[in-house]
């Protein structure tokens, strides 16, 4: 794997480039390599730039299709005018023939506009006239699923996305995995199972940890290795977890880099995980993936592999899209049992 550099603003990319401003979430920019793939096979020639926040460079570097990244210097939620303004003087003149905004606010259009680029695509959003010139209506019946919206963008307006998208696949960069191994003390002598308890947006989209920890002790039992995968943010489910299971579980949250997950998680046969964005890196690394949902849908974000079970009640209250369960009870995640995860574990 070659690994790319952040693009030097000093710099120029490729004669024949585009312009694409990321979105701010992990599955998401995982997703965004299908519409990085799908330009690809139109256009060969092109270089495609990602402007994104500091942390995707991991995932971006993964990606064979992007020539380099642009570090968005503004945080996530943030106008800071004067600075998208001052970073869009900066790429003025930089040869970029497009610019692809997949963020529906008004904020993410502004440095292509302040580029002066010409062709600026994206959906209307927040009322993006004028900073977009290229604007899509977005058609949710025709376009369900994220990866679809994502794709669309990528193609003329009358042209019709692909029957079959193609998959996100981030290269896996096996000396630095090597080296994760060894600094994590990990083994690849047993197979090897990832649990990911965390999920960004709210209780409502996590499993119980206790659930997670029958899984755990079942595996451990039969002689698999259980590795815990999450942020900073999940370490006190990941105590919980190996405190449910008698500390059986390796646990990682917290304590890995961006690429390091991507790298270490490679080497899980299965992965159990919340609608996350590490159920998208699962993916996109070649894990079986069983992923769980509970106020969530699959049917907006599923993961995207045919190497995979998607589980969920489907009770009349879900999905409801919420943090926290409006009736108190989270039965679409408590009843959804260790036994239906166990048995679809095959190998």
């Amino acid at each position: 794997m070659d690994n790319k550099k952040t693009f030097p603003v000093s710099g120029d990319p490729a004669d024949h480039s585009i312009l694409v401003v990321g979105p701010s979430w992990v599955g998401d920019m995982v997703m965004a390599q299908s519409l990085f793939k799908v330009i690809k096979a139109n256009q060969s020639d092109v270089g495609i730039y990602v402007l994104a926040p500091a942390w995707s460079e991991p995932v971006l570097d993964r990606m064979p299709e992007v020539a380099g990244n642009i570090e968005m210097p503004v945080g996530h939620g943030a106008l800071q005018w004067g600075m998208r303004r001052k970073l869009g003087s900066e790429l003025k003149n930089k040869n970029f023939d497009q610019a692809i905004v997949l963020p529906g606010s008004l904020k993410s259009a502004l440095v292509p506009w302040f580029a002066g680029i010409s062709k600026r695509t994206g959906y209307l959003g927040e009322q993006r006239w004028g900073l977009l010139n290229d604007i899509r209506q977005l058609d949710k019946l025709a376009f369900p699923l994220n990866v679809e919206r994502y794709v669309a963008l990528g193609l003329r307006k009358s042209e019709s996305i692909p029957a079959a998208i193609p998959f996100p696949d981030l290269q896996i960069n096996r000396s630095e995995r090597n080296v994760a191994l060894k600094s994590f003390g990990l083994s690849l002598d047993n197979p090897v199972i990832a649990l990911c308890p965390g999920a960004e947006y709210g209780p409502a989209k996590r499993w119980p940890a206790q659930h997670f920890a029958e899984v755990a002790r079942q595996k451990k039992s039969e002689g698999w290795d259980v590795w815990i995968f999450g942020s900073a943010k999940d370490v006190e489910t990941a105590d919980e977890i190996n405190r449910l299971c008698r500390n059986v579980c390796i646990d990682l949250c917290g304590k890995t880099r961006l690429g390091e997950v991507i790298d270490l998680m490679s080497c899980a046969r299965y992965v159990v995980t919340n609608d996350s964005g590490l159920m998208h890196v699962a993916a996109a690394v070649g894990c079986y993936v069983i992923a769980l949902y509970g106020s969530s849908s699959d049917s907006f974000t599923p993961p995207l592999t045919d190497h995979c079970d998607r589980l969920s009640l489907n009770l009349e209250c879900s999905p409801c899209f919420k943090r926290e369960c409006p009736l108190g009870h989270f039965n679409c995640l408590n009843d959804l049992t260790p036994e239906m995860v166990l048995e679809k574990i095959i190998h």
